[in-house]
């Protein structure tokens, strides 16, 4: 008995250790250290050494993988899972705690802990005679945006001196109780960049420029034409946030997947047009719904027929209204489910009827334990054990749903050329792979598309 407690222990750190280094954070990673330094590919952090290295008769990690390879371990995999799970969902909550404390000159929290643009709220189609009275409360204007691709008309009101946001929607709904009145919510990415190493192998054929001809909308920060994976794109910027435009990892990233091309490394939808809205630029206020709506707007008049978004954040009016008017149009609208978690509640855009919400699952094809869940899922995409562009070149290895949503975006793109929005979903409900329970389920939707897109790190990496 004293061998047996002995050898579960083991078996025990085992599965905490393993834990720890297979856990991504829940937020869409740009996984630091570049992919040399791949889990499994050396020393594990926190002086943990090599795993790899074990003692007789216990399980190594890749049969801890497989719980059936181990008589009696499938519990204890099932709680690790469950425990890493659980720590991931909290990323996000802790990343907008940092931003609320750190930029409090820019960003203040909502009714509901949201991080929004200090001081700010959003009115939709207010009239002349209601902006006069509210001018007379002592709101100022501080934009007025006319959305000409969506139809609306919006202004960015200035709260009087010393109200929040949340007395200052408050006092709004008072004095126009049939007015549309709003937070100016930040959306985020919440990702983190390492250090790109990888080297491309050389000479590897390229895939077919499929998509050449074809528009595609992204909604992100600025991508960086980096060599190789974006050395052939066709990029269209515009930046929609004070400070100007900003390079971003996370948008380099998702912006290969959809049209990057180098080696066996290919995105969604190689060859076509991407028009990159940066909705960030350089505050830390950046991508507020306000400049989401503009960026829209703008991809709308840009004739995009398919808009990925793998942002996250609150529901909000202004962008509901803005959704809402491009899928009237035809367009096509995909966002990620987020990462906090398969009991958070549901995260927008994503959420809204009509947008195509992706999750993410790893090379085995199962869920990322981060990802959200819901009726609102349709589609599962590769979105981890997988390599996108880096922003200061090479790859890097990504996890999170941000990078399965691109995907998807790229194949609709693709099937939309031969036929209507509707008939383009049909097609990808065609081509996706049941998963979870037959039929379409909250966890992987209609089931897995682009499989066959994910490219395994280890594939760009030169052997020594």
């Amino acid at each position: 008995m004293a061998g047996e407690r002995q050898a579960l222990k083991a078996v025990r750190m085992l599965l905490l250790a393993t834990a720890l280094a297979w856990a991504a954070p829940a937020a869409p990673q740009i996984l630091p250290g570049g992919l040399p330094s791949l889990p499994g590919a050396g020393a594990l952090p926190g002086g943990l050494g090599d795993l790899r290295r074990t003692e007789p008769g216990l399980p190594t990690p890749s049969r801890l993988r497989d719980p059936a390879a181990v008589p009696g371990i499938a519990p204890l995999t099932a709680a690790a899972d469950g425990l890493a799970g659980a720590s991931l969902s909290e990323v996000r909550r802790l990343a907008v705690q940092r931003l609320l404390r750190d930029h409090r000159d820019l960003v203040e929290a909502d009714d509901h802990g949201q991080p929004v643009a200090r001081g700010e709220v959003l009115a939709i189609g207010v009239g002349r005679d209601t902006l006069a009275r509210l001018r007379d409360a002592g709101f100022t204007v501080r934009a007025r945006d006319s959305l000409d691709g969506l139809g609306l008309e919006t202004l960015v009101l200035g709260a009087p001196r010393g109200q929040s946001a949340v007395e200052a929607v408050r006092r709004l709904r008072e004095l126009d109780p049939a007015g549309e009145y709003e937070f100016n919510h930040l959306y985020q990415p919440a990702g983190e960049a390492g250090q790109p190493t990888a080297k491309p192998v050389v000479g590897a054929a390229a895939a077919p420029e499929t998509a050449r001809g074809l528009r595609i909308g992204l909604v992100d920060g600025s991508a960086a034409q980096s060599r190789p994976g974006l050395a052939k794109a066709r990029l269209v910027q515009h930046a929609f946030a004070p400070g100007g435009a900003q390079v971003t990892a996370h948008a380099t990233a998702v912006a290969s997947l959809i049209v990057g091309d180098a080696g066996p490394f290919h995105g969604s939808a190689p060859g076509a047009t991407l028009y990159v809205a940066d909705v960030y630029g350089a505050t830390a206020a950046g991508g507020s719904a306000a400049a989401v709506a503009r960026a829209l707007a703008w991809l709308a008049q840009s004739d995009t027929a398919v808009i990925n978004i793998s942002l996250v954040g609150p529901p909000n009016r202004l962008l509901e209204a803005a959704v809402r008017a491009l899928l009237a149009r035809g367009d096509l609208v995909v966002a990620a489910v987020g990462n906090d978690g398969p009991a958070a509640p549901p995260l927008y855009p994503a959420a809204y009827p009509g947008v195509v919400a992706v999750t993410g699952v790893d090379a085995r094809g199962r869920v990322l334990p981060e990802a959200g869940r819901g009726s609102h899922v349709d589609f599962a995409a590769p979105g981890s054990d997988m390599a996108a562009a880096g922003v200061d070149g090479g790859f890097v290895r990504v996890r999170g749903t941000s990078f399965a949503a691109p995907i998807v975006a790229g194949r609709l793109a693709v099937l939309r050329a031969g036929g209507s929005p509707a008939q383009a979903r049909e097609a990808l409900v065609g081509e996706a792979v049941d998963l979870g329970a037959p039929g379409p389920d909250p966890i992987y939707g209609h089931g897995l598309v682009g499989a066959a897109l994910r490219t395994d790190p280890a594939a760009l990496v030169r052997r020594r």
